[in-house]
Order: C-alpha cells, then sequence, then structure tokens
C-alpha cells in the first residue's frame, strides 16, 4: 500500500479555547516532530504527518502524547474522477493484502469539510459502487468486516482503513513541570509515565540509599529513564540525585528503628520540594498506591507528607499491583524493573504501619540538628 501521509487525530486538545487550542496543536506538532524526521501540516483539528521513513513513523508516532488515533492515508483531489482512480487502485492493494474479497462485507464511511456539490451520504454510496466494481464484495453498514474511510476537506480527500490507537492524552510540556522520585522499582516509572501523558514535563529525582543499597539501583534508574526518555521526545525527562545514605543513616540514629521508612519517606519529599521549588517545578510526584507497602497506609502517608507546602501528586493511587504491572508492561519499563537490584537494608524487620503525626514531628526535629541531614540536602547534582 503506497500511502503518502499519516492523518493524526487528537481528544481532549479540541475542548479548549482556541487560543488554548492552537498553543497545544503546536506543541504537539513540535513534538511530533521530534520523535521522527516528517513534514507537519495543521488544517481544521486534523495533522496531517508526511514522514520520511513511512515504517518509522507509524512505529513511532504511538509514544506521542496527545495523540488520540492515527491512519496511514492515500490523498487526492476531492473530484469525483480522482476519487475514483484513487479508491479504485486502493481496493486493489487491499485485494492484494488479502484484507477484501468477494466475501468480505465492507462499508463506506464518508465525511465532508467545506462546500461541496454532494452529501457525504451520496459520495460514500458513490464509493461504494467504485468498490464493488473492483471486487464483488457485499455491502454491510452495520456489522461490516472492513470500512473504508473517504474524508474530504475542501479540495482534498483522503482514503484509509486503519485508525490505529495512540496513548491520548495532552503534548507532553503543556502542563508545567513535576518532580518524579523514581526508584528502579515498578511503581515510580508507571507514575511519571502517567504525568507524562498529562501533559508535564518530568525531573526525574534518584535518592542514592549506599550504603544501605548498591550500584545496581543507579543503574536501572538510568535504564528506565532511558526507556520512558522514547515518549519524551521534544521534553527530554531530566535527571537529578542525591547521595541519601547520609540522611538514611541520620533517621536509624534519631528514632525507633520501625520509623525508618517513614523518616525516609518523609526526608525524600521533602528533598523533592527543595528542587522543585530551584527548578520551577508546580508539584512532587510519587508511585505510592494505598496500602501496597507500609510506608503507604492512610495514616504514613499523612505523617510523610507533614510539612510539604507543595502538591504531592500520586496517580497510582488507587491501582492494585496487577494493574501497575500491566501499564508497565505495556510501556517497556518492567523487565528492567523486576531485574533484582539487591534490596535496601535500612528497611526493618517490623517497619511502622500507622505512624504518629506527633512522633514523626519529633524525630524530624531531632534530625534537623544533625549535621549530615543538611549536608544531604545540599548535595542534589545532575546525573547525566
Amino acid at each position: 500500500m503506497n500511502h503518502d501521509l499519516i492523518i493524526a487525530r487528537y481528544g481532549e486538545i479540541g475542548l479548549k479555547s482556541p487560543k488554548i487550542r492552537s498553543r497545544f496543536e503546536k506543541k504537539l506538532v513540535k513534538n511530533i516532530k521530534a520523535t521522527f524526521e516528517c513534514e507537519v501540516d495543521r488544517n481544521q483539528g486534523r495533522i496531517y504527518i508526511h514522514p520520511k521513513d513511512f515504517e518509522d513513523g507509524i512505529e513511532k508516532l504511538n509514544r506521542v502524547f496527545g495523540v488520540v488515533s492515527y491512519s496511514p492515508a492515500i490523498s487526492t483531489n476531492a473530484t469525483y474522477e480522482d476519487i475514483d482512480e484513487t479508491l479504485a487502485k486502493y481496493t486493489e492493494d487491499l485485494i492484494d493484502e488479502n484484507l477484501i474479497d468477494e466475501n468480505t462485507k465492507f462499508a463506506i464511511k464518508c465525511r465532508r469539510v467545506g462546500t461541496h456539490d454532494f452529501t457525504s451520504q451520496e459520495m460514500a454510496a458513490h464509493c461504494g459502487g467504485v468498490v464493488r466494481s473492483v471486487v464483488s464484495a457485499p455491502v454491510d453498514l452495520t456489522n461490516p468486516d472492513l470500512t473504508i474511510f473517504v474524508e474530504i476537506r475542501e479540495n482534498r480527500a483522503f482514503i484509509y482503513h486503519e485508525k490505529i490507537r495512540g496513548p491520548g492524552g495532552l503534548p507532553l510540556g503543556t502542563q508545567g513541570k513535576v518532580v518524579v522520585l523514581l526508584s528502579s522499582g515498578i511503581d515510580s516509572p508507571v507514575a511519571a509515565y502517567l504525568m507524562m501523558k498529562r501533559g508535564c514535563e518530568v525531573i526525574a529525582l534518584h535518592c542514592n540509599n549506599d550504603p544501605f543499597s548498591g550500584p545496581k539501583v543507579t543503574e536501572l534508574f538510568n535504564r528506565l529513564v532511558d526507556q520512558l526518555n522514547i515518549y519524551a521526545q521534544g521534553v527530554p525527562i531530566k535527571k537529578r540525585v542525591i547521595d541519601y545514605g547520609q540522611y538514611l543513616q541520620a533517621a536509624k540514629n534519631n528514632a525507633p528503628e520501625k520509623m525508618t521508612c517513614v523518616l525516609c519517606k518523609s526526608g525524600m519529599y521533602h528533598i523533592a520540594e527543595k528542587l522543585a521549588q530551584k527548578l520551577g517545578a508546580d508539584a512532587i510526584v510519587d508511585g505510592s498506591s494505598v496500602g501496597q507497602v507500609a510506608s503507604q497506609t492512610l495514616s504514613n502517608i499523612l505523617a510523610t507528607r507533614y510539612g510539604v507546602d507543595m502538591p504531592i501528586l500520586s496517580p497510582l493511587i488507587g491501582l492494585d499491583k496487577e494493574e501497575i504491572t500491566e501499564i508497565a508492561k505495556d510501556i517497556g519499563t518492567f523487565e528492567i524493573s523486576k531485574i533484582d537490584d539487591g534490596g535496601c537494608s535500612a528497611v526493618p524487620k517490623y517497619p511502622e504501619t500507622k505512624a504518629d503525626l506527633k512522633r514523626v514531628k519529633e524525630a524530624c526535629e531531632s534530625m534537623n540538628q544533625d549535621a549530615e541531614v543538611d549536608k544531604a540536602f545540599q548535595k542534589i547534582r545532575k546525573l547525566d
């Protein structure tokens, strides 16, 4: 099939005001161009893409947030003669690819934008006759095996039969920045992906727990960011790391052992807040899911977020592990996250599951007097 363009469609962008819609469309076009080499035109709610390498464009367009669906198409002039010739050839190609024969029930769906000397219904009926002149397939408008779409916009016509599902969401980079607490596990990369899908630029913060964890954790963090970056063309993820072992040791020194995980998570939020303020981010994101681990009970979620004045978003909060894992598999992070990273040796045998806010505040105040804690907060650096 000799397609000459890809038609991309968006969803909720079309609900925005004209000014916002135009801005979002421009950002979407910029992200598409950053993902693969192509020329792009915008026209009346459609984005027409002319990739240099067609197969590459088809493969990569499903990584561009904001694209709800897309179709490889053939274009021609919006006249009966040109549509007849192009559709007849298109039908022959469908036969060659075993997509239609005399037993295939088919339908034509026609949509028009602009002023023409025919209605959509008239053109659809006419196109059905063209297809039947090539192959004697039965028409079934209710339950077709194959639907051929004829889209006419002003003086151009587009013919296609596939609608490939895109990732949806909003164009990356239209909704501000967030700092994502990104570990080597399954959950936080999925949380980052979902925030990217909502248009947020991601700053990935990695807390290096050495000597309580090994170098494998940082290696996996880097691999996870590389995988997520295939969805972030045009707005690549920024990586930051903090050597967090000093802070974690201070937590163990200044509070009962069972509170280690609560204080560890609390410190991560405070560090993320400082980084967000420095880089102009508007929120912190983590991979919390209610009740999944000890630090994610409702009591502990309240206690760990005490004293943080910035919004903390948890896009996985109502999902179970199976649902999160399915998303991780779909986006390619699961195989990386399931690699054994050696774990964290600071985790107590019996972690606190119902932290008392007063006790957490007292422990944090005690830790604030520890010089090692201040050193940890000052050591956020780039990880490139």
